[in-house]
């Protein structure tokens, strides 16, 4: 079928046309299979996103269809990614609490964001922008971001809580600490979906083996009641140190209401002021500064109550019967009074919120799933919004991009078929940004999923669509059955996933290829690991570095003084301990000239004439200068002018026609002249032994001559 090409352009999925018969068989059975995958995997990653688990449902749906329509590769699957959501919670944790309406928000307003941002590259074909971050960096980055993935997972392994902090390591060491506490149940459950996807994948890997771990798992906690919650006032938490933290964090949450009730009273009057016009300038900027205190006091009380949630979780009860129908009372572990008897089990608080406290006394299960679709509706912002989120958004549009290209091009090996990054770059763009209006978070390709649709035998983007549509059944009629999932088979999800992604071996290839490539990939994992759960932080730090040493490079780039070698080619003088020419002086450049190694080549070139002062020629051999700036024909013009001055002259070989175009562009060409510049070193060192000849200068033949004629380069 022939389609206009500006319409295939638009519209890229019509590649596909003619549709139907076998490809449409094959692409159903790869997106029912990629859909038994997605469905847990997704919720996994909302829950490494701090999200509840069912958002994880809304960026499986319709950003996994937009991207395969208007993307470019026909077997890349989108959706939620382990790195681009420890990139999201990373990003957002310092702005809202986990898991909250605010937080959720931001998630939402970071997918547009990072979709906008990435269709703005794609439409503009601003692709190469993702160069900046090189494969060295990305590694390093990889592999530091799923080893803090992994140890993520580590207390819903365990059943114990985590804090959040500024310091990833020191809530993993919180962590460890309370080993001893560790639930039983919750850490069977966890290693038992290990167990089954391991084995799954090593003895049956076509079959689904997340979602058979997933269903097993549902099923025994369902059983088994897993799950156990208790509600309870604070009157009922028989620990002097919790009922403290109670009181203060629910004095504080009546302070925070309070704040909110006077700025949104300030906002009305301020919108009223300004409708009013006239001169209230001075009253318009009072409002404006008690609104900014008011917003100091609420983010104040906002952290501390967030400090406070953290050290209630740490806390853990057992459950006493209250004597004469009062209600039970949860007193510290090991500190219940002579004669009372517990309940046997084990019970944190959850979640306080005003005088009403949300007890887990089991293991936690994943819980309502809200039943139908997604609403939609663009994320609310503000630019104070935009302005905190606007860096997070530009790393994870570029490590999302990167990691969806590569492996987009690792499937075109396969299948041959021409991968465009801008087109992509539209498809992940647009996939986002419909994620937003349906309330996901950032997506991107997913190296573990294309993997299984193209081994499924995927012809088309359409088995992506095929997906979506078994992701959509999901929601509107299967949700019941995820009640009773377990949060640590969630864990053990993430936890199987990333476990691919550590490659050391990586890390030792690119120190192997080039020591500063090495320096930049460990640098960046150090700093991602130091820095978390700032990775974006981490991953600046080594594309910044990664930069800063390529400019290193090629400040000093090789040079050599040549001679004639016995084999009659021309090579390094001192590496092979050939003798010096007085009359030409040969001097081979390996480099752009720009801006950051002229000071190095002048000193270079008069080094090397100061070396052979007898020699009346210099040939600079310039095959390897690929490019020249303002900076290298200023400095190039003045030692022209220099070395003339004292006698000497400047011959030029085998420069290409970009250096010529700028040599004639500025006059240098005019300067240096016609007759001194060849198409090659041989021509150059014949031309200057023969006007030594005819100025009747005597000569040792140490650089031999060719038997080639006079004649200049025309370019």
């Amino acid at each position: 079928m022939n389609i206009p090409p500006h319409l295939q352009r638009l519209l890229p999925f019509l590649r596909w046309l003619p549709y139907g018969g076998a490809t449409l068989r094959a692409d159903f059975l790869a997106g029912l299979t990629v859909a038994l995958v997605l469905v847990p995997q997704s919720m996994a990653y909302a829950q490494l996103a701090g999200l509840p688990a069912y958002y994880g449902l809304y960026a499986g749906f319709l950003p996994v269809a937009v991207a395969a329509l208007w993307g470019s590769s026909n077997q890349l699957g989108t959706g939620p990614v382990a790195v681009a959501s420890l990139l999201t919670a990373s990003s957002l944790a310092p702005l809202a609490a986990v898991g909250s309406e605010q937080f959720v928000a931001l998630a939402i307003l970071l997918a547009l964001l990072v979709g906008l941002f990435q269709l703005a590259l794609g439409v503009f074909k601003l692709g190469v922008v993702v160069n900046f971050l090189s494969h060295p960096v990305i590694v390093g980055f990889t592999n530091a971001a799923a080893m803090i993935i992994g140890l993520s997972q580590l207390n819903k392994l365990l059943g114990v809580p985590m804090g959040r902090s500024e310091s990833f390591i020191n809530d993993i060491w919180g962590v460890l600490l309370l080993v001893g506490d560790t639930h039983l149940p919750t850490l069977a459950m966890g290693l038992a979906a290990i167990a089954i996807m391991w084995a799954i994948r090593k003895w049956r890997p076509k079959l689904p083996g997340v979602l058979i771990a997933v269903a097993i798992t549902t099923v025994v906690s369902w059983q088994v009641g897993f799950e156990r919650n208790a509600t309870a006032t604070v009157e009922q938490i028989a620990e002097p140190e919790a009922q403290a933290l109670l009181a203060e964090f629910v004095r504080a949450e009546s302070r925070i209401k309070e704040i909110n009730e006077q700025i949104a009273a300030k906002g009305g009057e301020l919108k009223q002021l300004q409708k009013a016009g006239g001169d209230v300038g001075h009253e318009v900027a009072t409002l404006h500064y008690e609104i900014e205190l008011l917003g100091l006091q609420l983010k104040d009380r906002e952290d501390e109550n967030r400090k406070r949630n953290r050290a209630l979780r740490s806390f853990v009860f057992e459950q006493a019967a209250g004597a004469n129908d009062q209600p039970p009372a949860f007193y510290a572990v090991g500190r219940l009074p002579a004669g009372i008897r517990s309940d046997g089990h084990r019970w944190r608080i959850a979640k306080a919120s005003g005088g009403t406290l949300k007890l887990i006394g089991g293991g936690e299960v994943v819980g309502k799933v809200p039943e139908g679709l997604p609403s939609l509706s663009l994320p609310k912002f503000s630019w104070e919004a935009i302005g905190s989120l606007l860096s997070a958004a530009i790393v994870i549009s570029l490590v999302g991009f990167m990691e969806a290209i590569s492996i987009a091009k690792a499937i075109a090996a396969k299948t041959k078929q021409k991968i465009d990054p801008n087109q992509e770059l539209i498809g992940q763009g647009l996939a986002n940004i419909v994620g937003a209006a349906t309330q996901a978070f950032p997506v991107s390709g997913s190296f573990s999923r294309s993997a299984v649709n193209i081994n499924a035998g995927a012809k088309t983007g359409m088995s992506s669509v095929i997906t979506a549509v078994f992701v959509l059944l999901t929601l509107l009629f299967l949700t019941p059955l995820l009640y009773h999932l377990p949060q640590a088979v969630l864990a053990a999800v993430i936890i199987m996933a990333v476990i691919g992604l550590i490659n050391f071996g990586a890390v030792k290839h690119a120190w192997q290829a080039n020591k500063h490539d090495g320096i930049a990939a460990v640098v960046t994992f150090i700093a991602t690991l130091a820095s978390a759960p700032h990775l974006d932080k981490g991953i600046m730090v080594g594309a910044g570095l990664a930069i800063v040493l390529y400019l290193y490079r090629t400040m000093s780039p090789r040079v050599a003084i040549l001679g004639r070698f016995h084999d009659g080619t021309l090579r390094d003088a001192k590496v092979h301990n050939l003798p010096a020419s007085k009359t030409v002086t040969a001097v081979r450049f390996d480099g752009r000239l720009y801006f950051a190694n002229v000071a190095y080549f002048e000193d270079a070139i008069l080094e090397a004439v100061a070396s052979n002062p007898e020699a009346p020629w210099l040939v600079v051999v310039g095959d390897g200068i690929n490019e020249l700036d303002a900076s290298g024909e200023e400095v190039v013009h003045h030692l022209v002018e220099r070395l003339r001055a004292n006698g000497i002259t400047v011959m030029f070989s085998g420069l290409k026609k970009q250096v010529l175009d700028v040599m004639r562009a500025t006059g240098l060409f005019d300067l240096v002249g016609q007759e001194n510049i060849f198409a090659t070193a041989d021509q150059a060192i014949e031309a200057a032994y023969a006007r030594a000849s005819a100025a009747g200068i005597e000569h040792a033949a140490t650089l031999l001559k060719k038997s080639a004629p006079d004649v200049p380069a025309k370019g």
